[in-house]
């Protein structure tokens, strides 16, 4: 469960511990993404290694391949992948969301295609929370209809309805049905309403209702303005219980982050310091580093002076380079590493100056450099 420890005088960033079976978690912190049980080009080990306390994995990926009841009769998610620390599994919704011409949502759920094979499949409150029964993961997600953006107040507050619906199903359902893995499970509830905040309240007040473990914030960075994108999850967390810890969905940059611990947000996962890191892009001390760049074939530096990861102290911008443009497989893992790390120190860091009381200060420093194009 979640203790608030500390809130910011000048803001409202906070420091909290959330416990769960497999670990505690300090907060704020980011998420890894393991969508298919795997961190891409990054091992548990590596994880272990760069102080990850938490990682992400998803229902919808791991419903296709290989299947939720596989992972039960391997005994969950933990002993599968061979992570020992917590997990969180988001519950499908988003992907679902994403298919668009694949999916049919209906009443009770939504009919999709698979977009590996085009089968069909159906996901229902009651569906999802069985199958991330079998996955284990420690903090489980309700299943939710993803606002798109732009959107009328009327198609907003119709996905809400199908959001409210299905959440209180799946909280009925999981307390008919205890955890299959010998280890208890915390629900969390998904605020949606779109870019509307008297729906966002709607949502919040709904929740309240059902008292979850806490609270998501989903339907954001999907095309808004960054600064609405602030602007709507600060007013999330002014209603929010702060007794409860505040998870924003699929966010961000390193900047984004901060931006939004200055407004109450502990949770974070996304798929950028990965995928970015793979394609030729790491986010450093100083500013934003493409060392797939010609003006990096010759710099012995390493991509960050001020970084303490493995491929920071023993590889140079020049060799990241070379690797890339020979396609040698070597660099998604060292590139995504240090991204990684990064961004898990940049927690770290956050924390403890949250803890000294001069995260404001300091924050703004770094958003002001963060984003800066080297």
């Amino acid at each position: 469960m979640f203790t608030l420890l500390k809130t910011s005088p000048n803001s409202a960033a906070r420091l909290g511990l959330l416990k769960t079976a497999h670990g505690e978690v300090p907060t704020p912190i980011f998420m890894p993404v393991g969508t298919a049980a795997s961190v891409k080009a990054v091992s548990p080990r590596d994880l272990q290694e760069m102080e990850a306390k938490i990682i992400l994995a998803n229902t919808y990926h791991l419903h296709l391949r290989p299947g939720t009841p596989l992972i039960a009769q391997m005994g969950g998610i933990h002993k599968f992948c061979s992570w020992p620390g917590p997990v969180l599994t988001d519950s499908g919704g988003f992907q679902v969301w994403s298919l668009k011409e694949l999916r049919k949502i209906k009443e009770n759920g939504v009919e999709f295609r698979s977009h590996l094979d085009g089968s069909k499949h159906f996901f229902s409150p009651e569906s999802v929370m069985q199958a991330q029964r079998e996955i284990g993961a420690d903090i489980i997600m309700a299943f939710d209809e993803c606002t798109p953006f732009p959107s009328t107040e009327q198609e907003a507050q119709k996905s809400l309805d199908y959001t409210k619906r299905w959440t209180r199903a799946a909280k009925e359902w999981l307390d008919k049905n205890p955890p299959l893995h010998g280890y208890p499970q915390q629900f969390f509830g998904i605020i949606q309403g779109g870019m509307h905040p008297e729906l966002r309240l709607q949502a919040i007040e709904e929740l309240k209702q059902i008292n979850p473990d806490g609270y998501a914030i989903g339907g954001l960075s999907v095309g808004e303005p960054e600064e609405t994108m602030y602007k709507m999850a600060a007013f999330c967390t002014e209603h929010i219980p702060q007794t409860h810890p505040r998870y924003i969905m699929g966010v961000g940059t390193p900047w984004n982050m901060l931006e939004l611990i200055l407004r109450g947000i502990d949770m974070f996962d996304c798929v950028m310091p990965t995928r970015n890191a793979r394609n030729g892009t790491l986010f450093t001390s100083k500013g934003i580093l493409h060392y797939k760049s010609a003006i990096h074939k010759d710099q012995n530096a390493p991509p960050d002076e001020n970084c303490t990861c493995y491929t920071c102290q023993n590889f140079s911008k020049a060799y990241l380079r070379h690797l890339i443009h020979s396609n040698e497989l070597l660099v998604l893992q060292l590139a995504s590493i240090h991204n990684l790390h990064f961004y898990l120190n940049l927690m770290r860091q956050t924390r403890q100056k949250i803890a000294e009381g001069a995260f404001e200060a300091w924050a703004g420093e770094q958003i002001a450099t963060l984003r800066t194009p080297l």
